[in-house]
C-alpha cells in the first residue's frame, strides 16, 4: 500500500472515531440528563405519594425482568446491543403444567397463583393510580437503559477504531523508514 493511500486511510478512520467520540459525548450527556430527571420525577412521586408509599416495600416478590439487553457480533467481528422487551412465556413455559392426569372428584385443591403471568407494569406495585411523575420516572429510566446499550456498541466501535488506527500508524511508520 502507497504511503498516499495510507494516510488517506488513516485520515478517514481518524475522522470517523472523531464522529463516533462527538457521538459518545452526545449519548453520555443525554443520558446523565435521563437518570437526573428519572430520579428526579421519582422524588416528586414519593412526596405526593408519601415517602413509604414509594419504596422497595412496594416490590413484588414475584418480580420478572421487563427488558433483556442482546448482543450480537457484526460481520467485521464489533459486538452490538440492544434493548428488547422480554416476551410474556418463553418457549420452555408453553404447554401443560402438570404431567400427570388430573382427578376429576376427590381432594380440592386451592387454585395456586399463576406462576408466569403476563408481565405486569411495575408501576401497578405501587396502586391503580399512580401519580404522573411516576410515570415520567419508568419512561425516563427505560429511555436511560436504551442510551446506555447505544453506548456500549458505540464504545465497543470506538475501542475498535482506536485499535485500527494504531495499526495504521504502524504500518505508516515502517512504510516511510523504509522509505528513507
Amino acid at each position: 500500500m502507497a504511503v498516499p493511500d495510507l494516510r488517506a486511510e488513516l485520515e478517514s478512520l481518524l475522522l470517523q472515531l472523531l464522529r463516533d467520540l462527538e457521538e459518545l459525548e452526545a449519548k453520555r450527556t443525554a443520558l446523565n440528563a435521563r437518570v437526573e430527571e428519572g430520579w428526579f420525577s421519582l422524588s416528586k412521586a414519593r412526596y405526593s405519594m408519601g415517602a413509604k408509599s414509594v419504596g422497595p416495600l412496594q416490590y413484588s416478590s414475584r418480580m420478572k425482568p421487563q427488558v433483556c439487553v442482546c448482543t450480537s457480533e457484526a460481520q467485521n467481528g464489533l459486538q452490538k446491543f440492544w434493548v428488547v422487551r422480554a416476551s410474556a412465556q418463553t418457549p420452555e413455559e408453553v404447554g401443560p403444567r402438570e404431567a400427570a392426569l388430573r382427578r376429576r372428584k376427590g381432594l380440592t385443591r386451592t387454585p395456586e397463583p399463576d406462576p408466569s403471568p403476563a408481565l405486569q407494569d411495575p408501576l401497578n406495585w405501587f396502586g391503580i393510580l399512580v401519580p404522573h411523575s411516576l410515570r415520567q420516572a419508568q419512561a425516563s429510566f427505560r429511555e436511560g437503559l436504551q442510551l446506555a446499550a447505544d453506548m456500549a456498541s458505540l464504545q465497543i466501535r470506538i475501542n475498535w477504531g482506536q485499535s485500527q488506527l494504531r495499526g495504521l500508524q504502524e504500518k505508516l511508520k515502517q512504510l516511510e523508514l523504509g522509505a528513507t
